[in-house]
């Protein structure tokens, strides 16, 4: 291999993914990851050499990028509240938005009181363990339809050190009976129209069972809120992830399920519709 530094290696790698069209942010953002360096530590090192390992293992993660394989999965994590959570192609790769909902979430009961929580459909399980570790005593339980899913989960938690209820199924079906004090859920809500609006890495490595949903993306709001009136305590709260032109639908949805309650949609700091609140 050719005599390169850093610097120089990276900016061939990022010119390549931009002229295809990809961020090429993402090869330094994979790089600096696989380095554990920080910002510091990426500008005292970028004029060396890069030793032909890195030049090796930048070539491979960059033949993954090219094949718009996220980098999340090529890392194998992704941060989320501030906590690591290990993601593969069997889960979501969990966003930034979806942090919104975990820090409503948390402080919509008070810290010390004792608050049942269901995440439905929780993947890497990142909303149901962020509110664990940031209310420690509140009971947590989470469920998905996939078992490989539900099997991330469980290591993540194991990772984190912290213990949940793991329930494998169908939305709160998967549930033993009892009642439910905090629902939380993003759920798929992508409507299969909507296939070829996505980015290409989301179609090709992303579980498509975990992202589109019938009924224009509503099916599975539908049944949480025909389920939920018969589970949910009388002070009880729902928050639910939605798509951004969704929240009118699934609104009526559930004012309509809970008839006594408040139903409020929440924008993201993007301003965008983005969170349902029943309270």
């Amino acid at each position: 291999m050719a005599k390169i530094s850093y610097r120089e290696a990276l900016q061939r790698a990022s010119s390549l993914l931009g002229a295809k069209g990809l961020e090429p942010e993402s090869m330094l953002y994979v790089f600096l990851r696989r380095k554990q360096w920080d910002t510091t530590q990426w500008l005292l090192h970028f004029s060396e050499e890069i030793p032909p390992a890195d030049q090796a293992q930048l070539a491979a993660d960059l033949e993954a990028l090219l094949a718009f394989r996220p980098a999340q999965y090529l890392l194998g994590y992704e941060e989320f509240c501030g906590h690591r959570f290990k993601v593969t192609e069997a889960t979501l790769i969990p966003r930034p938005e979806t942090e919104e909902l975990v820090m409503a979430a948390i402080d919509s009961f008070p810290p010390d009181q004792s608050v049942r929580v269901a995440d439905i459909g929780t993947g890497t399980g990142a909303i149901g363990l962020s509110v664990k570790l940031a209310r420690p005593q509140w009971q947590v339980a989470l469920t998905d339809l996939s078992q490989e899913a539900l099997a991330v989960a469980k290591e993540n938690a194991e990772l984190l050190g912290t213990q949940v209820a793991f329930y494998q199924g169908d939305t709160l079906e998967a549930l033993p009976p009892g009642d439910v004090d905090l629902l939380l859920s993003n759920p798929p809500y992508i409507s299969v129209a909507e296939w070829d609006l996505m980015d290409e890495s989301v179609r090709r490595y992303e579980p498509k069972t975990a992202l589109f949903a019938e009924d224009e993306g509503l099916a599975i709001y539908r049944k949480l809120a025909q389920q939920a009136p018969a589970r949910l305590t009388k002070d009880g709260q729902v928050f639910l992830e939605i798509g951004f032109a969704q929240g009118k639908a699934v609104q009526e949805m559930f004012q309509a399920a809970f008839p006594e309650k408040e139903v409020a949609i929440l924008k993201d700091l993007a301003g965008q519709d983005r969170i349902v609140h029943v309270f």
